[in-house]
């Protein structure tokens, strides 16, 4: 679109993740908000008082995608409506913003992915750790060659809030979400194999559902889970009115093999007392480790290790990462500002398509394995023209 034309958005889904999208309000920089979608009315209310009650307010996505005023769509619904919503918006004829996890199934993935295609639309995936301050000092180490030729990539991820986030909602309900080794690991194995330079080909995986199980304690399935943060749940087989079905393990550990030859591991626990990742980043010249995740919430720090040693807590140097502003340490603002200058001008992108049905199909094959005795599973190839295409606005 021109440079000059103001770009004018729609978000579907404005409540939770939706308020991603507020960044994208730049009136006076050409980018503004214009209607939004929603089932719950306190939600369409809070965004006409935000932005003015002149703006178009629905719960039916269908109605917002008829009007011609809209451009470019925020997709900021569940999981499960990923694909429904994407889908329709590219079919409309709107550029796409699409929060992760891109859907939940490959299929679902691939029939995105053909979409924009066939439309010739801007498709962006909302995998905002790769504009994450420490993420990228990792990537900038390693593209430097300062661990040398990377071989293999280890993630572990505590997340002290699994029971609030996910156990409460509708993310414990296999049929809305798949799994946790899809929606929450998304981020995580799409950060590996960017910092390991490769796409998972073959995965298998252990897990179990081996505490939210024991709770009786459920809300009523019309109900709405408090999926809010307290510090007083705690322990975990203390939480109440979790919900009603909960089929998804709450503790996972994959395998991948990369298709450059890296190996990697992740792995992820929901009752853990604390809720950071750590990556570790290891080559033929060295080693990298990130120590907390999220600057906001404190000093995070890059350790790398490139001279040979017995015990060094600190590594031989050490890289700390100054706390950016905005949501998801600084990632939120940038993320939404990329996807706004790619519709208005183009260019090259951190995130890609490609890639973010690349972490789902790992996902979802290592779900799979876990469901069937960890057997060994390949991750099914993108068609080649569809790779090509949406490669090519990809950063390097």
């Amino acid at each position: 679109m021109s440079r000059g034309k103001e770009l004018r958005i729609g978000v579907i889904g404005a409540g939770g993740r939706g308020s991603l999208a507020h960044h994208a309000h730049q009136p006076d920089e050409g980018a503004r908000l214009v209607a939004a979608v929603d089932v719950k009315p306190a939600v369409l209310d809070a965004w006409q008082e935000k932005f003015g009650r002149d703006t178009f307010v629905t719960d039916d996505y269908r109605k917002l995608l008829a009007r011609d005023d809209v451009e470019a769509v925020f997709v900021c619904s569940p999981d499960y409506l990923h694909e429904e919503h994407a889908v329709a918006a590219l079919q409309a004829g709107k550029h796409v913003y699409l929060e992760k996890p891109m859907a939940i199934t490959i299929a679902g993935c691939d029939r995105i992915l053909q979409a924009a295609y066939e439309k010739k639309l801007k498709l962006y995936l909302g995998h905002n750790m790769r504009h994450m301050a420490f993420v990228q000092k990792m990537k900038e180490l390693i593209d430097s060659g300062a661990i040398g030729e990377v071989r293999t990539g280890w993630c572990r991820h505590f997340v002290a809030y699994g029971c609030d986030a996910y156990f409460k909602t509708w993310h414990a309900d296999r049929t809305r979400s798949t799994g946790l080794l899809l929606q929450k690991a998304a981020h995580d194995i799409d950060v590996l194999h960017w910092l390991c330079g490769g796409y998972t080909v073959r995965t298998n995986a252990m897990g179990n559902l081996s505490v939210y199980n024991r709770i009786t304690d459920r809300h009523a399935p019309d109900e709405y889970g408090d999926n809010s943060w307290h510090k007083e749940n705690w322990p975990p087989l203390s939480q109440k009115q979790l919900n009603p079905i909960i089929d998804v393990e709450d503790l996972s550990m994959m395998h991948m093999q990369l298709d450059n030859g890296v190996l990697c591991s992740y792995q992820q626990c929901h009752y853990t007392p604390d809720s950071w990742r750590n990556y570790t980043i290891i080559g033929t010249e060295g080693r990298i480790e990130n120590f907390n995740d999220y600057p906001a919430k404190g000093e995070a720090v890059v350790a790398l290790w490139n001279q040979r040693c017995d015990y060094k807590a600190h590594g031989d140097v050490q890289y700390r990462i100054s706390v950016d502003e905005g949501s998801h340490g600084g990632a939120d603002p940038k993320i939404v500002a990329e996807f706004v200058r790619y519709v208005r001008e183009g260019g090259k992108i951190l995130t890609s398509p490609i890639a973010a049905r690349n972490s789902v199909a790992a996902g979802c094959q290592a779900t799979e394995s876990i469901r069937n005795g960890g057997i060994p599973l390949d991750i099914p190839p993108v068609p080649e023209e569809l790779a090509e295409y949406f490669n090519a606005d990809l950063a390097k």
